[in-house]
């Protein structure tokens, strides 16, 4: 369960509008914190909800595949338990074997397609556990045989707000956390 200092608005006193979120999320993560905390600012949740999800992460250029996979894979890495209860689901959904959710964390030696592989690297870099992330030219090699510089440009918005967006959480405390994640809680006076 989360651990939110956060007021929450409970469903039954949410607009309707935000039922199916709230809904969508409860059954997918069992924590609806997000949806509670965010719709005291409708105008943030639905930035992140309607303009982020849905206009770029499910629309967008890039095939929903690749971003499904680089969202898989920071949230793998960063540890967010909530978020990988809805993040592997959505992984299957686009096409993503279990077996390939499977070895996400070796992925050069998984059952990926190249440009699998270079999204993935990608997505190493943009994590939030590499201070010293960076494409280098073998990189963006990698990844221009497979896509454009305006498609990279949209891959590294989405995993951008996606790690953005993973911090606050954590830092919110909207969002269990898997046993290895790194960003535990600090000891702060209360």
């Amino acid at each position: 369960m989360a651990d939110t200092l956060m007021a929450r608005i409970p469903r039954a006193e949410l607009p309707p509008a935000l039922h199916v979120a709230w809904d969508t999320l409860s059954g997918l993560t069992g924590e609806p914190a997000f949806v509670e905390v965010f719709a005291q600012n409708p105008a943030m949740l639905d930035f992140v909800m309607n303009q982020f999800y849905g206009r770029i992460f499910f629309g967008g250029q890039v095939a929903e595949r690749y971003k499904q996979l680089a969202r898989l894979k920071l949230s793998m890495s960063h540890g967010c338990r909530t978020c990988n209860k809805q993040n592997v689901p959505g992984a299957l959904a686009a096409g993503i074997t279990q077996a390939q959710v499977d070895a996400i964390g070796d992925y050069e030696s998984g059952p990926f397609s190249d440009a699998d592989k270079a999204v993935l690297a990608y997505a190493d870099q943009v994590a939030l556990t590499n201070m010293q992330g960076e494409v280098t030219p073998a990189l963006y090699r990698r990844l221009r045989t497979h896509f454009s510089d305006a498609d990279l440009c949209e891959l590294g918005v989405v995993m951008a707000v996606i790690s953005g967006m993973a911090k606050l959480a954590f830092v919110l405390g909207l969002v269990e956390k898997e046993p290895y994640c790194p960003f535990g809680s600090a000891s702060a006076p209360s």
